[in-house]
């Protein structure tokens, strides 16, 4: 068997995975995702999308426990079919000695290293950057946990619901005087992968342009909720002001809010100045249209009560799709708040390739989600569907020279599966 010590940078390697004609945006790069559930392997979905090889290890046996999460189809979730579309998955043992040295030797070829363990396991294991980057200098290593591989903190077991509330997202969710609730998705963990994903593609850039060298990329959870968390803390620094829980309502810009319909629920953002004044006219008030203590956003928070009183008692007497054309022709922001079905249902959705069917390995037919940002010069793309525990386990020893008797061995002796 043979080992790669030193991979060259993706960009100075030949490309592979034409889309069309166009190569695909990430193709040679080469990813090892050793993270599960979500942060960590949501980052490896996106680079995937867009055309990275993405090898995922997973525990014989089990596998990523998001393989059973939420609604199962033959005994996988669907879950699972979107966020591992594009990998490769090896099921190795990471507790044994040997299957840590496979790990090694598998990074040793890689670009990037994903991973989303509590701070210490990788170490644990003998592979601390310190020692992947002397066999490979220009790994990029992604390293998503609750709290960061640093502080007091940094110890403590964390999910995304903890980091959401660290953050500062959950004391602002929910209605005022009652216990905050989650958004009923897991944000934190997609925040981090996002910003996880953001220091990868930065670290490749620097790497080509100043010197080919690697580096690790750091991602907390609740850091990664508190950057989106727009002027919360300048607020408390100039003015001392904890804002607080605000249900429907975007506090301090009005009118921006829900309101009620004779038949459900509509979202109306009339905070513009000229925006505003349309909204007045199609709502029939032309007295507040032409208002001047309304003409600025400081008058109209002033008196948001008043406002949003006047447009609910214009939306209660309209059904959702009527009051949603007569502020489409005002040219006033507004919308319906989707399900799912409204979602698979909507032609916009459609036209813009945000609703995708998607081949299971067992031969199903899925509709999943598309795929974001769309790079009209190199799009992402499905190239594959998510795969079976080990499926792939054969072809990626036999890319690190391991010969099919070189791979028995290994499962007989339960290091890959």
């Amino acid at each position: 068997m043979t080992t790669t010590h030193h991979r060259e940078p993706a960009a100075d390697r030949p490309q592979q995975g034409r889309l069309g004609g166009a190569t695909a945006a990430l193709a040679g790069l080469r990813v090892v995702e050793m993270g599960q559930l979500i942060a960590g392997p949501f980052a490896g979905k996106t680079l995937g999308e867009f055309g990275a090889d993405v090898v995922k290890i997973e525990a014989p046996g089990s596998g990523d426990p998001l393989r059973n999460w939420r609604l199962l189809q033959d005994g996988t979730s669907v879950w699972w079919q979107v966020q591992s579309r594009n990998k490769r998955s090896i099921a190795l043992d990471l507790r044994c000695e040997e299957g840590q040295a496979i790990a090694r030797r598998l990074i040793a070829q890689a670009d990037v290293l994903i991973e989303n363990f509590r701070p210490g396991t990788l170490e644990g294991w003998g592979m601390s950057y310190e020692a992947l980057s002397r066999d490979n200098p220009g790994l990029i290593m992604l390293r998503i946990s609750g709290y960061g591989q640093t502080g007091p903190y940094r110890d403590l077991p964390g999910f995304g619901a903890i980091g959401e509330a660290m953050g500062g997202l959950r004391h602002l969710t929910g209605e005022p005087g009652r216990v905050p609730v989650r958004c009923g998705i897991s944000i934190g963990d997609t925040l981090a992968a996002l910003h996880g994903t953001i220091g990868v593609l930065t670290a490749l850039h620097h790497r080509r342009a100043n010197g080919g060298k690697g580096q690790v990329i750091d991602v907390a959870l609740h850091e990664a909720v508190f950057n989106v968390m727009e002027s919360l803390i300048p607020e408390y620094s100039a003015f001392g002001v904890v804002r607080e829980p605000a249900g429907s309502a975007l506090p301090g810009i009005a009118p921006s809010n829900a309101y009620r319909c004779a038949d459900g629920v509509v979202l109306i953002a009339g905070n513009g100045d000229s925006i505003f004044k349309r909204l007045m006219q199609a709502i029939g008030r032309a007295d507040l249209a032409g208002d001047p203590s309304l003409a600025d956003n400081a008058g109209r928070v002033a008196r948001v009560a008043e406002l949003d009183g006047a447009i609910e008692a214009w939306t209660l007497q309209h059904g959702v799709t009527e009051a949603l054309q007569v502020l489409a022709e005002a040219r006033v922001p507004a919308g319906r708040v989707y399900t799912a079905r409204d979602i698979v249902e909507d032609p916009h959705y459609r036209a813009r390739d945000m609703i995708l069917n998607q081949r299971t390995r067992d031969g199903r037919e899925l509709e999943v989600p598309g795929i974001v940002p769309k790079l009209l010069g190199t799009p992402g793309t499905v190239r594959s569907p998510a795969p079976k525990l080990g499926d792939d386990t054969d072809a990626v020893l036999a890319e690190l020279g391991c010969s099919p008797q070189d791979i028995a061995a290994l499962r007989e002796r339960k290091v890959v599966a």
